[in-house]
């Protein structure tokens, strides 16, 4: 898969390196992969969705 590297976060922890298109794309795969069906998902912006009241983030890998 040619893409991004980014760093997906939940508040402050990292929980996944993912690479991908999109950084809101990278917060997909990473929700799908521990179990999240796409209908229990809320974007918030072009980079954050929230599963289950915690909010998820994808930034550039090393960005922050």
């Amino acid at each position: 898969m040619i893409g991004k590297s980014f760093e997906v976060r939940c508040g402050k922890r990292l929980v996944s390196l993912q690479n991908s298109h999109t950084a809101r794309e990278a917060v997909r795969e990473y929700l799908r992969s521990v179990g999240c069906n796409e209908s229990e998902m809320t974007t918030l912006s072009r980079n954050a969705i929230t599963w289950r009241g915690a909010v998820y983030k994808a930034v550039p890998l090393g960005s922050e």
